[in-house]
């Protein structure tokens, strides 16, 4: 995952952000350092995506509430914490948040790189399951009103006839608009869309 993500520091202290701003790039990452929570608050909306290596005890802004104001912004990027003076009871809040890692300074190489790369690796897999998903969801987005309800007539195991029974038409047109669907939704097979469905939570009793 080096050189393919941006690690942005946010640490108050000059000399650690800048140590680890200085490994960070030696080991082939971009890098982006902040001097403060609020700094980077500002700048994210125009940032390169990737990990954020954050410190937890920092003025006016701390690391917590941070990741509170991400969370409202729906920005997802891994977050590692780095502490000079954690406790449990703070670690376990940042994790259930979302942290994906709590570390206590001082920090070894391997230790902050390992957790770099953990990170990246998450991120990248939740990335590419979220544009499987929006890709589906843009096929199913593509149907017409009366083929969007044949589709999730023929998701729920409805035969033709009792589709057209349903839908007050003949089973003709529903065999056209079934021939419709499968097309839009790029499936070869009623399990492939049975498929699509579940992974959409269309199935639901709600949906």
């Amino acid at each position: 995952m080096s050189g393919t993500a941006t690690i942005h520091v946010v640490d108050d202290d000059a000399s650690f952000r800048t140590a680890t701003s200085r490994l960070l790039r030696a080991s082939g990452y971009e890098v982006a350092d902040y001097e403060s929570a609020r700094s980077f608050l500002q700048a994210v909306a125009n940032a390169s995506p990737g990990c954020i290596v954050l410190d937890l005890q920092m003025p006016a802004l701390n690391g917590l509430q941070l990741q509170d104001e991400l969370a409202k912004l729906s920005q997802s990027w891994p977050i590692i914490f780095m502490t000079g003076h954690g406790n449990i009871p703070t670690s376990v809040r940042a994790i259930k948040a979302g942290a994906e890692d709590f570390l206590t300074k001082p920090i070894s190489r391997k230790i902050l790189l390992g957790a770099i790369e953990r990170a990246l690796v998450r991120y990248a897999e939740e990335k590419q399951e979220q544009d499987r998903l929006d890709a589906l969801k843009a096929r199913v987005a593509a149907l017409t009103k009366r083929e969007a309800e044949v589709f999730a007539l023929m998701a729920r195991g409805r035969l033709n006839k009792q589709i057209a029974y349903q839908l007050g038409t003949s089973e003709r047109t529903i065999k056209a608009h079934r021939h419709q669907v499968m097309q839009k939704l790029k499936t070869q097979s009623l399990a492939e869309a049975v498929s699509i469905a579940e992974r959409l939570g269309l199935l639901e009793p709600s949906a």
